[in-house]
């Protein structure tokens, strides 16, 4: 299949499409930082220069696509740049009569405060979440009548992690300041980065449309334990500060409770199973990758 890949090099959006490429798709990856193609050629990925929100940047490269994996959320305009793909991605079937797969990825944090102890693909999301929008999104893109899959990934973990909750924990580490953000008895579910890219392989590799995923491994520790894992990685001995949610800002608001769920739709109809248990099982392994990843080296 010709894929496109939005966010394709970002944090998730690069090891998702390179791991499409491995397995033999014709991979387009769209990206507004050319300084980074760089990066997708080496994963013999084809770097598609363009703005997600901008669609007359890409919308040519919708033409001969099978399916498009959607990996990033535009923080100036999460619902309306969403909204303006799934049009783009409508008008040009209406051009060529070509069916696409939508592979469009929320994440867990998307429910907010549920009072269930084990979320699943059914479980309905609170609509006070600072991001509950997404399920919203969810159902419009349903609405399209295009051939879609949902992907809701936990946490995540593993190689240059960048954007995530671990990058961010191991940065204010070696700054000497970490800091935890809200509740210090919530647990999170956590999925590394390559099984994530995984369970996309296996969704376009068997057609599995119109379905919803969560992805993440069976990890039950408490998110302050995880982050004392993470920051003694990092060479801090010291003491976490605790601050209320508000203050780290609406992503840490949006994901200040209990976010554990089980993922065995995805083991019973992809065949999906997680290969790294923990984050904990090699935080240090975790915090090198994470170093090396801010320095690439380039030949």
């Amino acid at each position: 299949m010709q894929i496109l890949v939005t966010g394709a090099t970002g944090y998730a959006g690069r090891r998702v499409s390179a791991a499409l490429a491995r397995a033999g798709h014709t991979v387009l990856g769209l990206t507004r930082d050319p300084g980074k193609a760089h990066d997708l050629v080496v994963d013999e990925v084809t770097p598609v220069e363009g703005d997600l929100a901008k669609p007359d940047t890409w919308r040519d490269h919708l033409d001969g696509t099978d399916a498009v994996v959607h990996l990033v959320m535009d923080l100036d305009d999460p619902a309306g740049t969403d909204r303006a793909l799934f049009t783009e991605i409508v008008e040009a079937e209406k051009r060529d009569g070509r069916r696409r797969h939508v592979v469009y990825t929320t994440g867990i944090s998307s429910y907010g405060r549920t009072g269930v102890p084990l979320m699943d693909e059914n479980t309905p999301g609170n609509p006070d979440s600072p991001i509950g929008f997404r399920f919203a999104l969810e159902r419009e893109l349903a609405a399209t009548g295009l051939a879609h899959t949902v992907v809701r990934p936990g946490f995540l973990y593993g190689g240059p992690a960048t954007t995530s909750m671990t990058a961010q924990w191991f940065a204010a580490a070696e700054a000497g300041a970490p800091v935890f953000y809200g509740d210090t008895a919530k647990r999170w579910s956590w999925v590394h980065v390559d099984d994530l890219a995984d369970a996309y392989v296996r969704i376009l590799d068997r057609g599995a449309e119109n379905e919803v995923y969560v992805v993440a491994d069976d990890q039950r520790l408490p998110a302050l334990e995880v982050q004392r894992i993470a920051v003694r990685a990092a060479g801090f001995t010291g003491e976490i500060r605790l601050e209320p949610a508000e203050a780290g800002g609406f992503m840490q608001v949006a994901a200040d409770q209990d976010e554990l769920v089980s993922s065995a739709k995805a083991h019973r109809l992809l065949g999906w199973r997680p290969r790294h248990v923990s984050f904990t099982d090699a935080p240090e392994r975790h915090h090198r990758a994470w170093v090396s990843g801010r320095s690439p080296v380039r030949v």
